[in-house]
C-alpha cells in the first residue's frame, strides 16, 4: 500500500487542524476534509476564541493539562511570528473575576498561561461584588481568521476539500482507508454516540476599541474578550438548546450583565448576535474503532466532544488523533500483501 487514503469528516478547528498534523505525522498519506459547512459557518467562528479551559470530568487531569499545554505553545508560536494577525491569534492580559473563593484556587492549567496570580486588593475595587481574582495572560484565537488559515495550510502540504454532506461513514468505503471523525454533533448520527449533546451558545461581537482587557466571571457566563477587530460579549449555557436564531431578550441580559463589570461598553456599536452549539459530552471522544460490516473493514478514528473548550484544545487532541490514525496506517501496511516482482 503506497499512499494511505485518509479522509476527516468536520471542517471546524477539529477537522482541520486534525487533518494538517496528520499531513505533518503521517507519511505517505493523502487527506482529505469532507463537510457540509466549512468556515464561516461552523461553531467554530462563533467560538470566542479564549485558551482559559474547562474541566472534563471523564478525562484525567494529566492529560488535559498536556492537551492544554501543547495547543497553548503552538499559539503561542503562531503569536510571535508573522503569521500572527493572518491566523487571527494574539495575546490578551485580564482577569477572572469570583463572587465567591473558589475551591481551587490554582487551576490545573495556572502555569502554562503567562504570569498567573491572585489579583490585589486594588485591582479588586474595579469589581466591588466580586471577592478574588486571578489575573494572568493568555491566548485569544479567532476561528473566523484561524479556519481559513489552516485551510491554506492543508492545501499547502498537498490535502484536499471537499464539500459534501456524510450520512454514514461507510459512505466513504472504499475510496478511503481511513476515517477520522470529527463531526461533533453531527457523531450522535454518525457514531451512534447519544452521550453527546448541543450546549447553546449566544454572544455579541461588538465595536469597542478602547477595551484592551479581558474580564471573565468566573462562573463563566459573563465575560468580555477583546480581540483583532472586535469585542466579544458573553455568554449563555443552555443544554439540549438546538435553537440556532438569537434571542434579543438574551442578548439585552448578555450586555447589561456585560455592561455591569465594564460600565464603558454601554458606548460599544455595531453590536452583532452570534450563536452557536457547543458539541459537549462528558470527556473529549478520542479513540480508534475499526467499523466491520461482512468481510469489510473500515478503521476509524474518533476525534470529538470538545464543548467550550474546542479552541482551548484543539492543538493537543489533534496530535494525539494523528498518533491513532499514524498506528492505524501502520496496521494496514503491515496486514497489505506484499506485491510480487
Amino acid at each position: 500500500m503506497d499512499t494511505v487514503r485518509i479522509a476527516a469528516v468536520g471542517a471546524g478547528v477539529m477537522g482541520l487542524s486534525t487533518a494538517v498534523c496528520i499531513s505533518k505525522l503521517v507519511p505517505r498519506c493523502s487527506i482529505t476534509v469532507i463537510s457540509d459547512q466549512f468556515t464561516p459557518e461552523t461553531t467554530s467562528d462563533v467560538a470566542a476564541g479564549m485558551l482559559i479551559p474547562p474541566v472534563y470530568p471523564d478525562t484525567p487531569i494529566h492529560k488535559q493539562k498536556q492537551w492544554f499545554k501543547e495547543t497553548f505553545d503552538h499559539l503561542f508560536a503562531i503569536a510571535n511570528s508573522a503569521e500572527a494577525k493572518d491566523a487571527g491569534v494574539l495575546l490578551v492580559s485580564g482577569w477572572q473575576i469570583f463572587r465567591s473563593i473558589p475551591t481551587e484556587e490554582v487551576p490545573f492549567w495556572s502555569d502554562v498561561v503567562l504570569g498567573f496570580r491572585n489579583m490585589t486588593e486594588d485591582e479588586l475595587k474595579k469589581f466591588p461584588q466580586h471577592v478574588f481574582g486571578q489575573a494572568f495572560t493568555t491566548l485569544k484565537c479567532e476561528g473566523p481568521a484561524y479556519l481559513p488559515w489552516l485551510e491554506k495550510r492543508l492545501k499547502g502540504s498537498g490535502g484536499l476539500i471537499l464539500t459534501r454532506r456524510i450520512e454514514d461513514l461507510w459512505e466513504l468505503h472504499p475510496s478511503f482507508d481511513i476515517v477520522v471523525n470529527c463531526s461533533g454533533l453531527g457523531s450522535r448520527q454518525l457514531a451512534g454516540d447519544p452521550k453527546i449533546f448541543p450546549v447553546r451558545g449566544q454572544v455579541l461581537k461588538v465595536q469597542a476599541p478602547w477595551v484592551k482587557h479581558f474580564i471573565r466571571d468566573g462562573s463563566g457566563l459573563t465575560y468580555i474578550y477583546p480581540g483583532i477587530s472586535n469585542v466579544t460579549l458573553g455568554g449563555t449555557r443552555q443544554k439540549g438548546d438546538w435553537n440556532l436564531s438569537p434571542d434579543a431578550e438574551i442578548s439585552k441580559g448578555i450586555l447589561s450583565r456585560c455592561c455591569a463589570l465594564e460600565p464603558s461598553l454601554r458606548g460599544a456599536c455595531d453590536i452583532r448576535e452570534k450563536v452557536g452549539l457547543r458539541p459537549s459530552r462528558p470527556g473529549v471522544r478520542l479513540e480508534k474503532e475499526l467499523l466491520a460490516q461482512g468481510s469489510r473493514r473500515l478503521p476509524v478514528v474518533h476525534h470529538y466532544g470538545h464543548g467550550s473548550g474546542g479552541i482551548a484544545m484543539h492543538w493537543g487532541t489533534a496530535l494525539e488523533a494523528a498518533r491513532l490514525v499514524s498506528e492505524c496506517a501502520q496496521a494496514l501496511r503491515t496486514r497489505a500483501p506484499k506485491s510480487k516482482l
